[in-house]
């Protein structure tokens, strides 16, 4: 009897054990670091073990299927972003996905400049695609809960690195975006926007058109102290950025004089005031920038024909000195690259429009007259 009572403790004891091992020890089947599960909204219990099974996540899919039966885990799939580490153990996985202990979507915005850019990186990032967060941000419905427009949808978003789940709804993430630009927003920060005649919204404007003005730190407050005082004459901004955005050719090398009429609200060569809505989203340092812009009499500026940075000029006269010794300087270097091109082509030179407005602060910076070019 003692000896029966001996053998069964004993395979009791490496039942146990064995049971203790396929629970605690390793159950992935990956030789990687780590697997990444995504869980869509709406999938059972069955579609989650086919798509482990095909991915070849665990070494006993049967094993997983009878413990998670048994921890009322095959009733509760809860979609999400899972990190399956290597070497995991099978209690451990069914316990993150029971708990729908999800691994954060880390989303950093540095410069966007449409919605369909936005969507096209919440489609890559997250479970709703592209299509979902293009639609909610042009749905009137959608956005009036927001305060914003069509045009208007990009003020909500400031440059950042946002945490969400990877099944977060396009509403949720804006929400967040949302959150931390009003955070942003300080009664501070808003006086000084009131200060230089703006809301919020249109100093956002204002400051996506210097964003793409320049990427000198230096120069930001001058050149919104341009627009600044244009706005204030009456004068149109005449932004070259705003042409890029309204043909949505943000390459484009050269201003040329038949794209100034493009008719489109964002075109501030042909419309007065403020474009619609911004032109992309800038960042922190410029929005700064534009709520600190310095007092001048600066209404025009050109490229420094040394390329270090940009010039100011309060009269048109001044401004084309400018301008020429940009444009002059412009042409030198660009006949040193024509001739060493022509040397590797065997004397072909390439061809260059004469009627281009070379650079984008080449131009007088208020409604050409030809006369000048």
């Amino acid at each position: 009897m003692k000896r029966i009572i001996l053998i069964v403790s004993s395979v009791l004891l490496l039942f146990i054990a064995f049971s203790t091992w396929r629970l605690l020890g390793s159950a992935t089947a990956f030789q990687r670091e780590k697997y990444d599960l995504y869980i869509r909204t709406g999938m059972n219990f069955d579609q989650l073990m086919a798509l482990m099974e095909k991915d070849t996540v665990l070494k006993s899919p049967a094993f997983f299927s009878w413990v998670a039966a048994r921890m009322d885990y095959k009733e509760n799939v809860k979609a999400g972003k899972y990190e399956i580490r290597k070497g995991m153990g099978l209690l451990s996985i069914i316990r993150m996905l029971h708990n729908g202990r999800q691994t954060p979507v880390h989303f950093t915005i540095a410069k966007l400049r449409t919605r369909e850019g936005l969507a096209g990186m919440v489609g890559r990032k997250f479970e709703c695609d592209s299509l979902s967060m293009l639609h909610f941000s042009g749905n009137k419905d959608s956005l009036s809960a927001f305060g914003v427009d069509s045009n208007t949808f990009m003020t909500l978003i400031m440059p950042n690195t946002y945490t969400y789940f990877w099944n977060t709804t396009p509403s949720a993430i804006l929400k967040k975006m949302q959150a931390f630009s009003n955070a942003w927003w300080t009664p501070e920060r808003i006086h000084l926007a009131e200060e230089k005649g703006f809301t919020p919204v249109q100093a956002y404007i204002l400051a996506s058109i210097v964003e793409e003005e320049t990427n000198v730190p230096a120069d930001k407050g001058n050149i919104a102290s341009v627009y600044i005082n244009r706005l204030a004459k009456g004068m149109k901004l005449a932004a070259d950025p705003t042409i890029k955005y309204a043909m949505r050719d943000f390459e484009m090398k050269h201003i040329y004089f038949n794209t100034l009429k493009f008719e489109s609200p964002y075109n501030t060569y042909i419309h007065a005031g403020l474009p619609p809505g911004p032109i992309c989203t800038p960042s922190e340092q410029t929005l700064e920038a534009v709520l600190h812009a310095p007092t001048t009499d600066y209404l025009f500026f050109a490229a420094k024909p040394d390329f270090t940075g940009t010039s100011f000029a309060a009269t048109f006269k001044e401004h084309l000195e400018n301008a020429n010794a940009y444009r002059k300087e412009l042409h030198t270097q660009e006949a040193i690259r024509d001739s060493l091109a022509a040397a590797k082509n065997g004397g072909a030179r390439p061809n260059r429009p004469d009627t281009a407005k070379t650079g984008k602060k080449v131009r007088p910076s208020k409604p050409v007259k030809k006369k000048h070019h």
